[in-house]
């Protein structure tokens, strides 16, 4: 099987992979410079960078650089270490480089107000692909939203039956009223998204919360939620707000270790009280269109 038509279909089958290449050679070892192994998310490869103990340790790697979705080179010294004898004559140094193969970032957009509409471009920019969903036909058009993958006019309970993240994918909900807000918030904490985040004030998401919890939906389900959505970089304007949004989509997608000012109050950044945030100024997409 050709390699790289493997990495397209794992793209586009939305799973994770680890490409395995030996970028440097010194001496006789069992392979060759530029041999590639593809592990897949299942444990499968497809092809070989010589067998033995060495594409075992590789294949271990590989496994640990889909989790952490960074990239590492390995060294093996085929001299001084027995376990990589292979019974021919080796004697060399080999380093193999292991990239991970990821499927494209989906963000979910449920609103196609303007806060929507400048979260689908500027989320687009970033390597996003955006499928944007609302229940107005004539606010869910192509024309609105060129830069989105796919587009659903659609009522939101009918969308979300449809739907199906998986955990490289991301959802912000930013729909023109609490109610519709709630709606997607309810299937949403339910998926395997990566990150839910919803836009509006403190008050507005407390107030979802309690009646969630209300109906039944278990309270530790709503502790990666982020909302407030964005980071706080007191965004007031619908541009503002999706650059806001997009930074933390960015920080979630690349693991950032560093502190960030986020506007979330889940997981005890605030205590839990009915006084407003100081941003975002707007509380939903409603206000704005």
């Amino acid at each position: 099987m050709d390699i790289y038509e493997q990495i397209v279909e794992l793209r586009r089958q939305g799973r994770r992979g680890a490409v395995a290449t030996i970028v440097n050679v010194r001496g006789s070892i069992p392979s060759f410079r530029t041999a590639k192994m593809l592990v897949r998310d299942d444990g499968s490869i497809v092809g070989t960078i010589g067998g033995g103990c060495v594409e075992a340790d590789v294949w271990q790697a590989a496994r640990e650089v889909m989790e952490s979705e960074k990239p590492r080179t390995l060294k093996f010294d085929l001299n001084q270490d027995p376990k990589y004898d292979t019974g021919l004559v080796c004697g060399g140094t080999l380093e193999i480089f292991v990239e991970p193969i990821l499927p494209p970032a989906l963000l979910y957009i449920f609103g196609a107000g303007h806060v929507a509409f400048n979260l689908c471009q500027t989320a687009a920019n970033a390597g996003f692909e955006v499928i944007v969903t609302d229940d107005r036909s004539s606010y869910a058009t192509k024309e609105r939203f060129p830069a989105a993958r796919e587009i659903h006019a659609l009522d939101f309970d009918e969308a979300t039956q449809k739907l199906d993240p998986n955990e490289s994918s991301f959802i912000a909900i930013v729909t023109r009223g609490h109610r519709d807000d709630m709606r997607v918030l309810r299937w949403a904490v339910q998926t395997r998204a990566r990150y839910v985040g919803m836009i509006g004030s403190k008050r507005k998401v407390i107030e979802i919360f309690k009646t969630l919890q209300k109906e039944g939906v278990p309270a530790h389900l709503f502790d990666r939620v982020h909302s407030p959505v964005g980071l706080d970089i007191g965004a007031v304007t619908p541009e503002e707000i999706a650059v806001a949004i997009t930074a933390e989509l960015i920080a979630i997608r690349r693991h950032a270790a560093a502190s960030l000012p986020h506007l979330s109050w889940f997981k005890g950044r605030r205590q839990e009280t009915d006084q407003e945030p100081a941003a975002p100024a707007l509380e939903d997409d409603n206000q704005i269109g």
